[in-house]
């Protein structure tokens, strides 16, 4: 009930008016409006059962005067009677209603005021007081006094389901994004951002707005759900980044979209001690993509855009924000460690190519630029990368006349199956530092390559030899018999170096052996390395220096 619309408005009667005054009223009034409207008016003030209604939804306890000066006020100035304070908590919720509906081209801000203030004023009202004042005001016109106080609290609910209606016709008459901005912000302050439990008719807008919102909602929680979907597909898939980042971004925006109109609700249910059934799903799916993405792929920019986004628009559910803040913090440290990683494998690079990384002139008169670095060998305009070169040699001749020393040839040779290049040199000291680095950027990685192959039970021939992860088979050679070939295990054979050879022989058996020049033969300085590094860490087979 309105207060223009109220039995005392009507016969322009007071709660302190008696039977006679308010029949006198009634014949007055129905000379002037609607006889009927006013025959139900004096019914409703003259019946004891049915003038209850009409008393709380009037100015209880406010004088005649003073009730005359607002009224006149609420159909002149509705926007000036929120400024009247000095009047009882069910009167003042009363007016401010009534206020509300009549307020001219209201905006946002001045919904949100108003529906806050008459929350307040309900919140104040005390069933004791409004009792005596309805019952002194009684007393006064004749009229018996309430005896039973549930009638009273009856009509309170009802006011309370008025109150209710009248808000929420307020807040229709504004604009989708109006009506979602004013909710939000009276239910935020109504609750100091969750913090505190908010009066008892912004619970009743909260649940009046998830109602009239669950059709989005649905709509959205389905559209975040193909997302999560088609994101998840396309990771798995192995989809580059470029096709994975729009569709983390439409999640992203699809999910704060759903968020400016559940937020509202969250903070709610945060101030009351709930959970948002919703909100847990929403954040679950896509923590769970976020989870996915990162263990199983390991996209961890990704997954952090997720997570925090999900800190962002979730930070109201408890449960929610407590998680994704573990997760979020997680998922620093692994991005700080992986900064810290590349930092350190940067760092590394650098010294490796400082380290391969030389330079030199061959030749006596004509110069050729011998050269090596990560990006390949250069000799005589031809550059081989490092990755293509299987096959590496050196060695030197020492050459002399009528035994008299007169020079060392140094020969250093690198290729492929396709071809090879060979560098002929007669400085040694150019000789030494080509070879360490042609090792380091080369040998080194045919090492690891040949302990890979004999886990995977590759054999490899050198000469007429075989070499296997358990051991060597030998070639014995005889004038007066058949070629024997003859398998060693690695316990069984010794090693040794003989003027330009590395040779390997059988320990009890002085016949058989076998040597490998250095200088003729492809990879043998890489077939000593792999053997002296299994004499030094022990073991039956080569490729268990991989878990030595």
């Amino acid at each position: 009930m309105d207060l223009l619309q109220n039995p005392f408005h009507i016969l322009t009667a007071s709660p302190r008016d008696n039977r006679m005054r308010i029949l006198e009223l009634a014949e007055e009034r129905s000379l002037l409006q609607d006889s009927s409207e006013c025959i139900n008016a004096r019914s409703e003030l003259t019946t004891p059962r049915k003038r209850l209604s009409a008393e709380i939804a009037w100015l209880p306890g406010v004088g005649p005067k003073k009730s005359d000066e607002v009224l006149s006020l609420l159909t002149s100035a509705p926007t000036v009677v929120l400024a009247i304070e000095n009047i009882p908590a069910t009167a003042r919720a009363n007016l401010l209603a009534a206020g509300l509906i009549r307020l001219p081209d209201c905006n946002a801000a001045d919904v949100a005021t108003w529906i806050l203030e008459i929350a307040k004023a309900f919140e104040h009202i005390k069933f004791t007081e409004l009792c005596a004042s309805i019952n002194e005001e009684r007393v006064a016109a004749g009229f018996p006094k309430v005896s039973d106080t549930s009638t009273i609290e009856a009509e309170i609910q009802i006011r309370r389901a008025h109150y209710r209606n009248t808000i929420k016709s307020a807040l229709d008459n504004l604009p989708p994004k109006e009506l979602v901005k004013t909710v939000t912000n009276v239910i935020d302050v109504a609750t100091h951002s969750g913090l505190e439990h908010g009066p008892t008719l912004i619970d009743d807008l909260v649940d009046l707005y998830e109602v009239g919102a669950q059709e989005f909602f649905e709509k959205e929680e389905s559209n975040i759900k193909i997302l999560v979907e088609k994101l998840r597909e396309a990771v798995d898939a192995k989809c580059p980044d470029s096709m994975l980042a729009p569709l983390v971004d439409q999640l992203i925006c699809v999910v704060k979209n759903w968020d400016i109109v559940a937020q509202p609700i969250q903070v709610s249910t945060k101030s009351r001690g709930l959970g948002h059934e919703a909100s847990q799903r929403i954040a679950y799916l896509v923590r769970g993509l976020a989870i996915h993405m990162f263990n199983e792929h390991d996209k961890l920019d990704f997954s952090q855009q997720l997570t925090n986004m999900l800190q962002e628009v979730f930070a109201e559910v408890g449960e929610i924000a407590e998680r994704t803040a573990q997760d979020a913090c997680t998922l620093s440290a692994l991005a700080d460690q992986q900064v810290r990683t590349r930092e350190s494998a940067k760092d590394k690079a650098e010294e490796w190519r400082q380290e391969i990384s030389y330079e030199a002139e061959v030749g006596a008169i004509f110069k050729d630029k011998l050269l090596i670095s990560p990006e390949g060998i250069e000799w005589k305009g031809y550059r081989w990368s490092l990755d293509s070169i299987t096959k590496i040699r050196w060695g030197g001749t020492r050459h002399s006349i009528n035994g008299i020393p007169t020079g060392t040839t140094y020969s250093v040779v690198f290729g492929n199956n396709s071809g090879n290049s060979t560098v002929s040199l007669r400085n040694k000291n150019i000789y030494s530092n080509f070879t360490d680095r042609l090792w380091r950027a080369v040998g080194v990685r045919l090492l690891i390559e040949l302990f890979e192959g004999l886990s995977d039970g590759k054999q490899y021939r050198f000469g007429s030899a075989v070499l296997s992860d358990h051991g060597m088979e030998l070639e014995r050679k005889s004038f007066f018999s058949n070629t024997e070939h003859i398998f060693c295990r690695w316990s069984e054979l010794a090693i040794w170096n003989g003027p330009g050879v590395f040779c390997i022989g059988k320990r009890e058996d002085k016949g058989l052996s076998m040597g490998f020049s250095y200088i003729e033969e492809d990879n043998i300085h890489v077939l000593e390395a792999a053997i002296r590094t299994l004499w030094k860490k022990g073991g039956d087979r080569l490729s268990c220096i991989f878990t030595k």
